[in-house]
């Protein structure tokens, strides 16, 4: 890493032309990638990024430049070149570094990189094995698993020294059944904020029946009926529901410039009384924890509705200016070549008073989501367009047929006001979501719900 004086330099450098606000984000990330496709490893990369991000600000107006060569001349060269987009004085800044002390609420008790290769080939063989042996009618298998540590330092004018090291381990399996001309998969991902401990302490046998459960499940399914009906929404990754119809618009990214529905209606009623949802970046060694976000906070526990009430948005430091509030530990980027901006970490629904079975019972004709796939979401509007993965058909107070070709569609503002039920049983489960400042780690959650009327997507006449 670099050298305070040498960071000096470079925010002094970057403030030349009138910013009022230089930072400085740089990052030594390593990556490992074992790829394992039917009991053979088909893949083994690795590799190692090493860079620096340099961001000025003047009011809201952000310019932003970044760099792998880290000589102290290109790096004054860069910065110099990122403040010629200003036009103003030049600030007489005297820099003094305050190293903020930060707590490790992760730890790591295995690098991946010090785990032994072959201890790591055995685990994605016994997950093939599993895969494999999980449905007479399962004929490929998948196994990856990825690890990555993420060293970062972030400096700014304001005098915030931070530095931090971050270490994801993730398994992702993959089942494809195969029933005449039919193919369906399934596939689970579990990953957290730790090292190999995370993955030693699975239960994979588990987790592989339930990729292959699902595979073998739907590639038998029937074609999901088109109309509107009573959803009940399985917890865990269930919850990706919210974060994408939901989440995204909370977000100052869209907020501040009142991109987004939720705009101005702080302290209004936008969803139903059970309804509670919170963003919490804390969690120990959740997929989409932090100590500090990247820009230097720390992360923290933020309600977002409250018994249906919203409380509060998703702020990082532009959109703290823009929206002159403060900001809330969530500004996260991908990389050095990103700048950062609002992002969520661990968003989740609150846990209510019913149970999966009453959902169910109570449900005369619906559908049960198991399991949510991708989806595709207006913040302005909050309308959305999701896929659900594993569906089934729920008759007279039962869950009856499973079902292929199932979409939910809806507005997430509206689709809020609608949940009446709310269990007691929350999960997360894991992805990576896309914006702006790139690709990140998060948790969604939620316990099962269910909301009283939505738009299903299927086929006519089913």
């Amino acid at each position: 890493m670099l050298q305070p004086i040498v960071v000096e330099r470079i925010l002094q450098a970057a403030l030349e032309t009138g910013g009022d606000f230089a930072e400085i984000f740089v990052e030594d990330r390593t990556d490992r990638d074992l790829g394992m496709i039917g009991g053979v490893l088909e893949r083994a990369l690795s590799g190692r990024d090493y860079g620096i991000g340099i961001r000025i600000l003047k009011g809201v107006f952000s310019v932003y430049a970044y760099t792998s060569d880290l000589s102290e001349d290109n790096l004054l060269r860069t910065a110099r070149k990122a403040a010629g987009a200003l036009d103003g004085s030049k600030l007489d800044t005297v820099i003094n570094f305050d190293r903020l002390q930060v707590e490790n609420r992760h730890p790591v008790l295995q690098q991946p990189s010090a785990a032994q290769h072959s201890r790591k080939l055995d685990i994605m063989r016994t997950a093939h094995e599993a895969l494999k042996q999980g449905h007479p009618l399962i004929e490929q298998t998948s196994v990856g698993l990825l690890s990555w540590q993420q060293k970062v330092l972030i400096a700014n004018s304001e005098g915030l020294w931070a530095e931090d090291t971050r270490t994801y381990t993730r398994l992702r399996l993959s089942a494809v059944a195969v029933d005449g001309s039919n193919r369906q998969s399934g596939m689970r991902a579990p990953g957290a904020l730790a090292g190999m401990e995370f993955v030693e302490g699975l239960d994979i046998a588990a987790e592989a029946a339930e990729a292959a459960r699902i595979a073998a499940t739907m590639v038998k399914a029937g074609y999901a009926p088109s109309g509107k009906l009573p959803v009940v929404i399985e917890n865990g990754f269930g919850g990706v529901l919210f974060h994408e119809a939901c989440g995204h618009g909370l977000e100052a990214t869209a907020v501040g410039v009142n991109a987004s529905v939720f705009a101005g209606k702080l302290g209004e009623q936008i969803a139903s009384p059970l309804v509670t949802a919170i963003d919490d970046g804390t969690i120990p060694n959740a997929w989409g924890s932090l100590n500090i976000d990247d820009e230097g906070m720390k992360t923290q526990r933020n309600v977002l509705i409250e018994n249906g009430i919203l409380k509060g948005y998703l702020i990082d430091r532009v959109g703290s200016r823009r929206m002159n509030m403060a900001p809330t530990g969530s500004g996260r980027r991908q990389s050095y070549r990103f700048a950062p901006t609002s992002r969520m970490n661990n968003t989740f629904i609150s846990e209510g008073d019913s149970t999966r079975e009453q959902m169910i019972a109570n449900t005369e004709y619906g559908i049960y989501a198991r399991s949510l796939g991708g989806g595709s979401v207006n913040t302005a509007t909050s309308d959305f367009n999701f896929a659900i993965n594993e569906a089934y058909m729920i008759r007279n107070g039962k869950i009856a047929e499973p079902i292929k070709g199932a979409t939910l569609i809806g507005k997430g503002i509206d689709t809020l006001q609608k949940i009446d039920m709310v269990g007691g049983n929350l999960d997360h489960g894991q992805g990576m979501c896309g914006s702006v400042s790139g690709s990140l780690p998060v948790n969604c959650g939620q316990p099962t719900l269910r909301v009283s009327e939505m738009t299903v997507g299927g086929r006519k006449g089913e």
